[in-house]
């Protein structure tokens, strides 16, 4: 409708081996995962600017490639996000998430079994809930109907979160930036709300 929507969410993440993260050393490597489920998204109204404020709420089950499609647990990660398009083209965002786990998820990022526990890497048993908040900055321009460039700016923090106490955590936060360019190769023949 124009204020609900419901489709198919779909996010990737590379795994690392133990030479890549210190913390792991001798541990299972964390695989290629892909998630998986449905995403509701509410159109929230209008805020400053002619911008909108929209939440979304994707639920998704995280899916192990280096393990054959291993089922490793669900996350689940409301969002809230405002945007705005300029009257030179740009469009600019910026969304404030929490990332929630199920106990098995958060096992597989933040618990130490006793096998794996050595001085220093105690053996840690992980709890489901809260693993980050995240602040994300974003902007985009279109160059052509079917050309997009972008920009990315991503804050996380496991302050405040369940597992925030495991030996696994060796700093509370971390940034990332990201630029890209996206193409539109097919169009359906009613433009979207967004």
């Amino acid at each position: 409708t124009d204020r609900v929507e419901l489709d198919l969410g779909v996010a990737a993440s590379f795994g690392g081996g133990d030479n890549e993260i210190e913390a792991r050393r001798g541990m299972r490597e964390l695989g290629t995962l892909v998630e998986l489920g449905p995403r509701l998204k509410l159109r929230l109204g209008e805020g400053a600017g002619g911008g909108r404020w929209r939440a979304e709420f994707p639920l998704r089950g995280v899916f192990d490639l280096n393990d054959g499609g291993g089922y490793r647990g669900l996350a689940f990660e409301p969002k809230r996000r405002f945007e705005r398009l300029t009257a030179g083209g740009w469009r600019y965002g910026t969304a404030l998430s929490v990332i929630l786990a199920d106990r098995r998820l958060a096992d597989d990022f933040y618990g130490v079994g006793t096998q794996d526990a050595i001085p220093g890497r105690p053996a840690y048993v992980a709890r489901g809930g809260l693993v980050a908040t995240r602040l994300s900055l974003s902007v985009s321009r279109s160059l052509s109907p079917d050309w997009r460039v972008f920009g990315v700016a991503r804050y996380d923090t496991v302050q405040g979160a369940a597992n925030e106490d495991s030996p696994l955590v060796r700093k509370k936060g971390g940034g990332s930036l990201g630029i890209g360019l996206a193409y539109t190769f097919a169009r359906s023949a009613a433009s979207a709300y967004d």
